[in-house]
């Protein structure tokens, strides 16, 4: 089935009909849950007084989006535009040195934030990489890395680093792990690449400038440093027509949907609801399947929007950084879940790509997707619930090839050479129906917690059967269709079909003439005089 199968038109509206009806019906559940449920005991620590004019409490369960959007805003503004002024002003006075303002301007703001000790800490692991790269052996970098960064994960050597950290405020657990962390995988990109280089080394300073360029220091995106060396060095600084308004646009954009959550954490608690397990063993089927689906969306939106903030400034230094992740309401196969596109593209260079080859065989990419996601673990934390989404991630993604090779096989080849594109496509989007809910399930339970996942996954295939089974698997099965349309759209804009040749406009030939129309084909041939107007309208 090619990607530009078309289904009829008031297919594809019934579809999106169903979805729309779907999902105000799931998301009147969970409000009316939340409203009913605001005094709990358990909900005192996460729901407080938000803004005054909706006379509401508002979900705060969420420490990350609460650091950037509210609590520690001015600070991370002030960093931020510090870095936007010096940055534009070197860039008008002396672009060809605009790399190290940036690098001295982050280490300045390292240093303020979390100290001397701290600095020192990090430069330590960039020299020990550095240092491993030179030898130019590309397997050592990869150990000496993930070594250095299991220290970051275990004990006695957490805390013997975290030690170096001076202060005691609220922000400095979270910007030790994210700078620490993040400074490591960035150091192994420089080593991997400096394995590559053919004729010399990279100098010292250019993995300084890599790593302490303050917009991605502490929480990314992570940027592999063959196209941050590239971008950053690029002498030409002339913008695009129009990309300065599409900088302001998706700035704004960004700002509309930090307000819009805002909004809706007012209204709905899907953050502080799934950590209350009476509660939800007393919510009907569609309030929990509703709860799991919004929370996946939730973190997509917070994802693209701390990204979007991050990149819309390394944009106006001219950079191009990794895109927001796909929505997850735009997938439903393995091979594109992510939700963090810089660490995604980091793992498919150094690892997945350059195990798995092109995918095709089932050995070396069950070895792939096993290293890939053992580098995540390490990445993440190891930890029970960790190693249970890796595993269950490892398996679905090898478990589609599996499937992609055993249909491909007869009779099933066959089977789908004789059904229409239309009807391939609806078979199609069954199976990944069943497909998208296991990427749900496997998520969740990374994002929330084990008990929470196994309670929908009993709800949904036990519990719930067949009635709420069969009804959240036809609604999925409408998602999965628009989902499908929309990707045939953007594959007719890409791709374009070609247009038929158009005909010549004098033809020396015509077409062999039947003994059955002789007389119509010779009058057709033979030249006709001019038609009277008169006539014509008459007629």
């Amino acid at each position: 089935m090619g990607i530009k199968a078309a289904l009829p038109k008031y297919e594809i509206y019934f579809y999106n009909t169903v979805l729309c009806l779907a999902m105000c019906w799931a998301a009147s559940w969970i409000f009316e849950v939340s409203s009913s449920s605001v005094n709990r005991k358990t909900f005192k620590t996460s729901v407080k007084p938000g803004w005054y004019y909706f006379g509401r409490k508002m979900d705060t369960a969420d420490f990350e989006w609460m650091m950037w959007f509210s609590t520690f805003r001015e600070h991370i503004l002030f960093a931020l535009s510090g870095h936007v002024l010096f940055a534009k002003i070197c860039s008008m006075l002396a672009p060809q040195y605009r790399s190290l303002v940036y690098l001295v301007y982050g280490l300045l703001a390292v240093w303020t934030s979390m100290g001397w000790t701290y600095v020192t800490l990090i430069l330590s692991h960039c020299i020990l990489l550095y240092s491993i790269s030179l030898v130019k052996i590309r397997w050592l970098c990869f150990v000496t890395g993930l070594c250095t960064l299991a220290t970051f994960k275990c004990e006695p050597f957490v805390s013997w680093q975290a030690g170096f950290v001076e202060g005691d405020f609220e922000l400095r657990h979270i910007l030790f792990y994210g700078g620490c962390g993040f400074t490591i995988m960035r150091c192994m990109s420089f080593a991997l690449e400096n394995c590559e280089k053919k004729d010399g080394n990279y100098n010292i300073l250019e993995l300084l400038k890599y790593n302490f360029y303050l917009p991605f220091f502490y929480f990314g995106p992570i940027m592999t440093f063959d196209k941050f060396y590239a971008q950053v060095n690029k002498s030409d600084l002339t913008r695009k027509e129009w990309e300065m308004w599409n900088i302001s646009m998706q700035g704004a954009i960004h700002l509309g949907v930090i307000i819009v959550v805002d909004v809706l954490f007012h209204f709905m608690y899907i953050l502080t609801i799934p950590a209350d397990m009476k509660l939800l063993k007393h919510l009907s089927d569609w309030a929990l399947v509703g709860l799991a689906y919004f929370n996946l969306v939730y973190d997509w939106v917070k994802a693209a929007v701390m990204f979007g903030v991050i990149n819309t400034v390394s944009r106006l230094d001219h950079l191009d950084p990794p895109k927001p992740p796909k929505c997850i309401t735009m997938l439903y196969v393995f091979a594109e879940t992510h939700f963090d596109r810089g660490i995604n593209e980091w793992l498919c260079k150094y690892v997945y790509d350059y195990l798995g080859g092109k995918h095709e065989n089932v050995v070396e990419e069950l070895v792939a997707t096993l290293c890939t996601f053992g580098v995540t673990t390490i990445w993440l934390g190891p930890c029970k619930v960790v190693l249970i989404w890796a595993l269950l991630n490892c398996f679905g993604l090898n478990f589609e090839l599996w499937a992609a090779k055993f249909f491909s096989m007869e009779p099933f080849a066959s089977l789908e050479l004789a059904m229409s594109e239309a009807t391939s496509r609806r078979v199609r989007a069954i199976f990944n129906t069943f497909n998208f809910w296991s990427i749900v399930l496997y998520n969740i339970l990374a994002l929330n917690s084990l008990d929470f996942a196994k309670l929908v996954a009993k709800r949904l295939l036990f519990r719930g059967f067949p009635i709420t089974t069969i009804i959240v698997m036809f609604v999925t099965y409408c998602l999965i269709q628009v989902i499908k349309e929309r990707e045939r759209r953007q594959a007719l804009i890409d791709d374009p079909d070609p247009l038929p040749p158009a005909p010549p406009p004098n033809a020396t030939t015509s077409p062999p003439v039947t003994t059955a129309a002789p007389a119509a084909a010779a009058t057709a041939a033979a030249p006709q005089p001019a038609a009277d107007p008169s006539k014509v309208k008459a007629e």
